[in-house]
């Protein structure tokens, strides 16, 4: 299934809807975990509260042009704005020029932007909103299996149905094996560190009794793991397939292991929580560009 758009402008379309959609990222990023609504009120200054003018919203430009301050009462605007704007635009320009004007493209960006929002929330609070994870898992079980049924399509609506049914399961088993190995990874953890005594400053908390196997936390509940990871996972699989979402999970091992490490050291301090989504995101966006792992590997 392609798009038609004029030779030549599918690059600049994708930055500057890219640009646009960073933009929107930063106040669900800002506002979600607030369990603010990010439509109403309008964006406006954190210091003065004054709404910000459409012609002082436009990304990056504004920024540059207002030398990152707000207009109305010169409070310096954070870098992070235009940088997430930017790397939104570049993700979506990347992506574009992988594959081309297609539905896939839209997917994917789609897919991105969520992980975007997922990954900066998690390294500000540790925490995966469900309406990204959870609500990202439904849309991708009905949009993958969609655009996959109209790209291999010949117009047959019965082999639209088989070809549909046939990635759904593929979506489906993806998110289970996303979602199952990262939780199967915690339990195990979990039920290890319980046999060797070992305490956790988050778990089970001062005073309280760890959680017995007739309690959900006991199954749910695991120490230096969110069950957001697992669910963020689980939205992963369902749009990059089974195989993919197993590469995702190495190579956002050995990201997390770094920007761990980085962490650590630039707070000076060994085993305090970070957000592991971050390190998702990078995985699950590597593998939209790298060859599958399992093809380096001579299988």
């Amino acid at each position: 299934m392609t798009i038609e758009i004029a030779p030549g402008a599918l690059l600049p379309v994708a930055l500057a809807f890219g640009l646009l959609v960073g933009s929107f990222l930063n106040v669900v990023i800002h506002r979600v975990p607030l369990g603010q609504s990010v439509v109403f009120p309008p964006s406006h200054c954190p210091g003065c509260d004054q709404q910000i003018k459409p012609w002082d919203n436009v990304p990056i430009l504004s920024y540059l042009v207002l030398r990152g301050r707000c207009r109305s009462c010169a409070t310096s605007i954070s870098l992070r704005y235009p940088a997430i704007e930017l790397l939104c635009g570049l993700l979506f320009t990347a992506v574009a020029g992988r594959f081309g004007a297609s539905a896939w493209t839209l997917l994917y960006c789609l897919c991105g932007a969520a992980l975007i929002a997922a990954a900066m929330i998690d390294f500000d609070h540790q925490i995966i909103p469900d309406s990204i994870s959870l609500g990202g898992l439904a849309v991708a079980l009905v949009l993958v299996p969609s655009v996959a049924a109209y790209a291999g399509g010949t117009g047959d609506e019965g082999m639209f149905g088989t070809l549909w049914l046939a990635s759904f399961k593929q979506s489906a088993i993806g998110a289970l094996v996303g979602g199952g190995s990262l939780w199967a990874v915690a339990f195990v953890h979990a039920r290890i560190s319980v046999a060797m005594g070992r305490t956790f400053e988050h778990w089970p908390g001062e005073g309280e009794a760890l959680p017995k196997p007739s309690e959900a936390d006991y199954w749910l509940w695991f120490p230096g793991l969110g069950l957001g990871d697992v669910k963020l996972l689980a939205m992963i699989g369902a749009v990059v397939g089974p195989l993919g979402v197993l590469d995702t999970i190495l190579v956002s091992s050995i990201v997390g292991l770094v920007l761990g490490g980085t962490q650590a050291l630039a707070r000076g301090a060994l085993g305090r929580p970070f957000g592991f989504a971050p390190a998702i995101a990078v995985g699950a966006v590597a593998m939209l560009f790298l060859p599958p792992l399992w093809m380096l590997n001579g299988f």
